[in-house]
């Protein structure tokens, strides 16, 4: 359980260091924004909708990002988050131990902050190497 530990604390935040979470020049991105678009698509779009849209049972995560800083982001990744009212009971699950996720959190929220800024358009990211 030390993994679990040491994801909570995420001493190697990007946006704590005032660091750019992303980069898209010219359309085309760094490879850290890459590899969030490729985790993102392994295992956040069955739920959020391709390229972070939302879909008819999760929300826009392009939406959500305009809110939500990166430590927010995290601690619902991490620990997911439960939103039950009168007419509607929405589970997210945590991926604290999914390492495809947790371990790639800042990548994914790179990709997902690229996305809400404005700054990526849908769809698989160009690349310098492509």
């Amino acid at each position: 359980m030390v993994l679990a530990g040491s994801l909570l604390t995420m001493p190697d935040c990007a946006q704590a260091q005032n660091d750019p979470v992303y980069s898209v020049q010219n359309g085309i991105v760094d490879q850290h924004t890459f590899n969030g678009y490729r985790r993102y698509g392994e295992s956040c779009h069955r739920c959020h909708g391709p390229d972070g849209s939302g879909s008819s049972y999760a929300p826009s995560l392009v939406d959500s990002l305009k809110n939500l800083n990166y430590e927010q982001f995290a601690q619902v990744v991490i620990n997911g988050r439960q939103n039950v009212t009168t007419s509607s009971n929405n589970v997210m699950p945590s991926f604290g131990l999914t390492p495809d996720v947790a371990l790639y959190l800042d990548d994914i929220y790179g990709y997902l902050k690229a996305r809400s800024d404005g700054k990526l358009e849908r769809g698989r990211p160009k690349r310098a190497d492509d």
